[in-house]
C-alpha cells in the first residue's frame, strides 16, 4: 500500500519560512515527478510547484507563477523525499498542502497517481 506523509506545516507571520516534507512508502518514486499543491477555503486545488524528469536522468523543478522565487522544491531519492521550502510566506499562501506523486506530473492535479493527506499552512499578517 502506498503512502504519502506530510509534515512540517503550522502557523507563521507574514515574511516567515516553513519546510515541508513527504515521506513515501510502499514503493519508490526516484524516477516518476513528484511535487506539492495547495487548496485554501472555498477555493480549487492549485498547483504549487513539481520535481521530475525530462529525458535522461536529471529532475527539474517547475513552479507556480505565484511562488516563483519563494518556495523551492527539492528531493532525496535514497530517502523517497520531497521537500518544499517556502519563504517570504504571505497571507495568501495561507492553505492545505497536499504532496503527490507519480503518474505523468504536470500541473494539473489529475495527472498524479499518489496523495497524501495534507498538512495545514497558516500564514498570519
Amino acid at each position: 500500500q502506498v503512502q504519502l506523509v506530510e509534515s512540517g506545516g503550522g502557523l507563521v507571520q507574514a515574511g516567515g519560512s516553513l519546510r515541508l516534507s513527504c515521506t513515501a512508502s510502499g514503493r519508490t518514486f526516484s524516477m516518476s515527478p513528484m511535487g506539492w499543491f495547495r487548496q485554501a477555503p472555498g477555493k480549487d486545488r492549485e498547483f504549487v510547484g513539481a520535481t521530475s524528469r525530462r529525458g535522461g536522468r536529471t529532475f527539474y523543478a517547475d513552479y507556480a507563477d505565484s511562488v516563483k522565487g519563494r518556495f523551492t522544491i527539492s528531493r532525496d531519492n535514497a530517502k523517497n523525499t520531497v521537500y518544499l521550502q517556502m519563504n517570504s510566506l504571505k497571507p495568501e499562501d495561507t492553505a492545505d498542502y497536499y504532496c503527490t506523486a507519480g503518474g505523468p506530473g504536470g500541473t494539473n492535479w489529475s495527472m498524479y497517481t499518489y496523495w497524501g493527506q495534507g498538512t495545514q499552512v497558516t500564514v498570519s499578517s
